[in-house]
């Protein structure tokens, strides 16, 4: 004689089956960005996805997707905004005028000594910036130090000497910081960094300027003489998150991300700088000439560049602009 189970303990067991699967699977975080596999970020996300794994006990699995695999880069906040990626990483100042204090680490030489990089994860500066986030309806979760050294090469002759800038067709990185171009003579127009080698030697640009980094794995040596190494600019890719995803997750995993992205900011620190230091040898290695600007020479570029940037960011950032350079100030 059969036994029929009755339907409501089938369903019942189905029910816990099916919670028990669910607890199984890890809860999947994945990461947008832009950068390509040899990047140095890479390294530091890597760590950073074993780290989740380990303190979370495989609860969270966090995948990678650079080089704009889920989403150009222009469009990784509203995708993670809406709910359609779990998180990204952007350059700060890729949220222009949408949050305008953030491009506030554009300002030359505004942040540039290595003791501010260190100080700025736990500072009023990194929490301001993270209220602007949350107002914008994502969650930050880490600050990514990658930069902090600017190169500016050239061809026919280094450009040292602020003089040595007038006349010269530069590449620019965006209006902001195209007014401490044009305020010492120079002719700068900004491109995709992809598109200034080409640039470069059909002379359409004199001069190139990108993150060292960049300079030596987007060959620049093959096509420019000199260079000149300085900390104009400090650059974070940053991480957030959305928050109804965040909100779904345990304190306790939380937490967990939260710990390893506090490691993370850490110890891309030592990773940036070691790359920074092993490009200027790989450059010099490839017969570029280089120039590392003096402290008199870097105060020099800060008196003529920096007050046209200042005015023209506080222009775009009317409402917290001063507040984040005074915050800045304070690094």
């Amino acid at each position: 004689m059969k036994h029929v189970l009755p339907k409501t303990l089938i369903l019942a067991a189905a029910a816990a089956f099916a919670a028990m699967t669910a607890q199984a699977q890890p809860i999947v975080m994945r990461i947008s960005h832009q950068v390509p596999p040899a990047h140095h970020l890479t390294r530091i996300l890597e760590g950073f996805a074993a780290d989740v794994k380990a303190r979370t006990k495989g609860q969270v699995e966090v995948q990678l997707y650079g080089s704009e695999q889920l989403a150009k880069a222009g469009e990784n906040f509203p995708q993670v905004a809406k709910g359609n990626i779990e998180a990204a990483l952007s350059v700060n100042f890729q949220w222009g005028t949408t949050i305008p204090e953030m491009s506030a680490t554009l300002i030359p030489y505004a942040m540039g000594e290595l003791d501010q990089i260190k100080k700025f994860p736990t500072s009023e500066a990194r929490k301001f910036l993270d209220d602007k986030l949350a107002a914008r309806g994502v969650k930050s979760i880490a600050w990514l130090y990658i930069t902090r050294e600017t190169i500016i090469t050239s061809s026919k002759a280094p450009i040292i000497a602020l003089d040595d800038f007038k006349g010269v067709k530069i590449r620019g990185l965006n209006k902001l910081t195209d007014n401490a171009l044009t305020a010492v003579g120079a002719a700068p127009t900004a491109m995709p960094g992809s598109e200034v080698y080409q640039a470069l030697q059909a002379g359409v640009l004199d001069a190139g300027l990108t993150d060292l980094s960049a300079a030596y794995s987007r060959k620049y040596y093959e096509v420019q003489k000199y260079g000149t190494v300085g900390p104009l600019f400090t650059i974070y890719f940053h991480l957030y998150a959305n928050p109804a995803w965040w909100n779904k997750l345990s304190p306790v995993n939380q937490k967990a991300i939260e710990a390893a992205a506090i490691k993370a900011e850490q110890d891309a620190i030592p990773i940036t700088e070691e790359t920074a230091a092993a490009a200027v040898r790989e450059l010099k290695a490839k017969g570029m000439t280089l120039h590392l600007q003096t402290p008199a020479e870097q105060k020099t570029w800060k008196a003529a560049m920096q007050p046209p940037v200042v005015a023209a960011f506080l222009k775009t950032a009317p409402e917290g602009g001063a507040k984040i350079i005074e915050l800045l100030g304070k690094l």
